[in-house]
């Protein structure tokens, strides 16, 4: 993704991408995982901060399985999400101009 070529490819950054394209959904720790290609344990070691900043909150439990979206009352989101917009803009204004 754009997101990740412009800020670097490190597991947090890869599930902050895996919510930005899926802002509007909720998921269990495991298929966040998996849809963002982090290890599972990799996963449980950094998103308890996520949670207590606030980027990320918890929306139902289903069974056994938490549900997790994208937090976006959150001012850092809020600014990520316009700035995720902003190079979607550039890259087909470049896009544009090439063509």
């Amino acid at each position: 993704s754009l997101f990740l070529k412009q800020f670097g490819d490190t597991p947090q950054l890869r599930v902050l991408d895996f919510f930005l394209d899926n802002y509007n959904f909720d998921f269990p720790l495991t298929e966040i995982a998996r849809e963002s290609n982090v290890s599972y344990n990799s996963l449980k070691s950094f998103f308890p901060y996520f949670l207590v900043s606030r980027i990320v909150i918890n929306t139902r439990r289903i069974g056994k399985s938490e549900y997790y979206k994208l937090n976006l009352d959150n001012q850092f989101v809020k600014n990520l999400m316009k700035l995720d917009w902003s190079l979607v803009e550039e890259n087909v204004k470049e896009e544009l101009v090439e063509a």
